[in-house]
């Protein structure tokens, strides 16, 4: 690893050498709470993942044996079910192994969305598939709520009596899910060390069981990790990368570098997803927040802002991106490079990020292992459901403008989309100096398909061209269990462009596992998790818009976008 930060260096030194007088690798594997509060809660039960790689070794031969039994029952695929720390980790997975011949071809299903989940109910046989259920809480409301789509459909398919064995739950011991596991004969319970968060459980049972199942040699990456966890134990900085990135992302965000933009080639893009969550959730909270920017499009120096850390995450050999980093280093923009000899120390990268967003949060003044705004949304979307149940209605917003067949809800005053969506960003030029750099969020409470990525993408690059600003995408309602926390928590200065639409086609969640009987649809659920999100962001003063785009998204995407400069 190696980096370029120019004036900060004398700064950097300073802060590396109060890392090593506080002794704080020591105090990190001690479990030391002080580094962070003066509470051990939230904390000390928080930092089990350190000895993960381990752990998760010891556990193997009861892994492989399960591996090998539901191949020999003829499991073709695996449907993972679960939402931000249990399913980001096995996507990177396997979006950068792939699949073994003669494993399970392994997708994930974290959103709501109708289309999503009728999509994997009619490309995935129920025969041929093995569902895993995995949350840590064992009580997440959109992971029950695949669980017993699915659950059903399968018996559908299989007879009440064989529904069970295409079952398996990972979680925590003593969870809701744990005792649901039990009374609907799942095939396996993997119960995770419960000292564990969600964001830094990559490494534990949440990622290790079904990279397993798609015959990855996790023995080798879980190998190779711990000798790099054994790294960090290190006091000097300048032995510890792990420490190194911590102590450089938060010295540069106290000087206003917050917005952490990685650069991965080719066969490292999908690392940014996990990363996401666990810098945005890490650290985005009291007023304070490190934003991850994944995905964006590479530009000239001069379309960023002086905001920015550039992290170029790259595989030996792979130099593609090499001239587009060299051009950032030579206009003055902070980089860090990192090489991987070869994917198999993914797991190593893990673990390094892990290290590095904990010493990161002990500069900026940060408790790293809770998430106190998460919940606000949750508890906006569940009333609206109540509702939804009594009145068999959602709330209604006030259209500010209609037009091309697109509604915006907003309170900032146009008569056309023209003037709104030009007011609305320009409005960042307004804010208040005192705060940081502005950001922009497009949370998209869409199906996460190829056509709808690429129109984002679209959307996002011209924002950024036009303002030089950071552009973030994400996803409805997964990005509430990762960057949701920051977008809450932060110090304000993002703006949120909320689009929603019209599924052409529904599907109804059972009220229990077992029984048709349904009071509410997936479509229901997610309108409901929008604007439970929605009004959550305007009760902390968030400046937020809301696009709806009816059934026709594409078009309506391709008009919105029309709108920027």
């Amino acid at each position: 690893m190696k980096f370029s930060i120019g004036n900060f260096q004398a700064e950097y030194d300073k802060s590396a050498q109060q890392f090593e007088s506080e002794n704080l690798a020591k105090r990190i594997w001690e479990k030391g709470f002080t580094i962070w509060s003066d509470k051990p809660d939230e904390i000390t039960n928080r930092l089990g993942w350190l000895t993960s790689p381990q752990n998760s070794l010891s556990k193997l031969k009861e892994i492989q044996a399960f591996v090998e039994d539901v191949r020999k029952d003829g499991f073709k695929k695996a449907l993972l079910l679960g939402m931000g720390g249990s399913s980001l980790a096995p996507e990177v997975f396997r979006l950068t192994f792939g699949v073994k011949e003669g494993y399970l071809d392994l997708a994930v299903l974290d959103s709501t969305d109708p289309d999503a989940v009728l999509n994997y109910a009619k490309t995935f046989d129920p025969k041929e598939t093995l569902y895993i259920v995995s949350t840590k809480s064992g009580g997440t409301v959109e992971t029950f709520s695949f669980m017993k789509y699915f659950y059903n459909l399968t018996a559908s398919k299989v007879g009440n009596e064989n529904v069970g064995k295409h079952f398996v739950a990972i979680t925590d011991p003593g969870s809701g899910l744990e005792s649901t596991a039990k009374q609907l004969n799942y095939r396996k319970i993997f119960l995770n060390d419960p000292n564990i968060g969600g964001r830094y459980s990559a490494l534990s049972l949440f990622g290790v069981v079904p990279a397993a199942l798609m015959g990855i040699d996790v023995a080798q990456v879980l190998r190779i990790a711990e000798a790099f966890a054994n790294t960090s134990k290190v006091s000097s900085v300048a032995k510890n990368s792990s420490a190194q990135i911590g102590v450089l992302m938060g010295l540069l965000a106290k000087h206003g570098k917050d917005k952490v933009t990685f650069i991965n080639t080719a066969e490292l893009s999908y690392f940014g997803a996990w990363v996401e969550q666990l810098i945005a959730e890490s650290t985005g909270k009291v007023g304070k927040g490190i934003l991850p920017v994944v995905g964006e499009e590479i530009l000239a120096p001069d379309k960023y802002s002086s905001d920015r850390l550039f992290v170029y995450v790259r595989l030996k050999n792979d130099d593609t991106l090499r001239e587009k980093v060299e051009a950032f280093k030579n206009a003055g923009h902070p980089v860090v490079e990192i090489t991987l000899h070869d994917v198999n120390e993914l797991g190593a990268e893990f673990f390094r990020w892990e290290f590095a967003t904990i010493v990161a949060s002990w500069l900026i003044n940060i408790q790293p292992f809770d998430q106190p705004n998460v919940e606000s949304a949750k508890i906006v979307a569940r009333k609206m459901v109540q509702e939804y149940k009594e009145t068999g209605k959602l709330p209604e917003l006030n259209v500010a403008i209609e037009e091309s067949g697109i509604k915006i809800y907003s309170t900032t005053e146009a008569t056309s989309l023209k003037e709104l969506v030009t007011k609305f960003l320009d409005s960042m030029n307004l804010q208040d100096a005192s705060l940081p750099k502005p950001y922009v969020s497009i949370q998209a409470y869409l199906t996460m398909n190829k056509e709808n990525e690429e129109l984002l993408q679209v959307l996002r690059t011209k924002i950024q061209e036009t303002y030089k600003v950071a552009t973030t995408v994400g996803f409805g309602p997964r990005f509430l269990h990762s960057t949701g926390q920051l977008h809450k928590g932060d110090a304000g200065n993002g703006l949120f462009i909320q689009f929603i639409s019209t599924a052409a086609e529904d599907a109804a969640i059972p009220d229990e596992a077992g029984d048709d009987k349904s009071s509410m649809s997936f479509g229901v659920l997610i309108k409901s998790q929008a604007l439970g999100d929605r009004q959550a962001l305007l009760d902390n003063q968030r400046r937020l818009i809301t696009v709806d785009l009816g059934k026709d998204v594409a078009a309506g995407l391709s008009v919105f976008t029309e709108l920027v400069y």
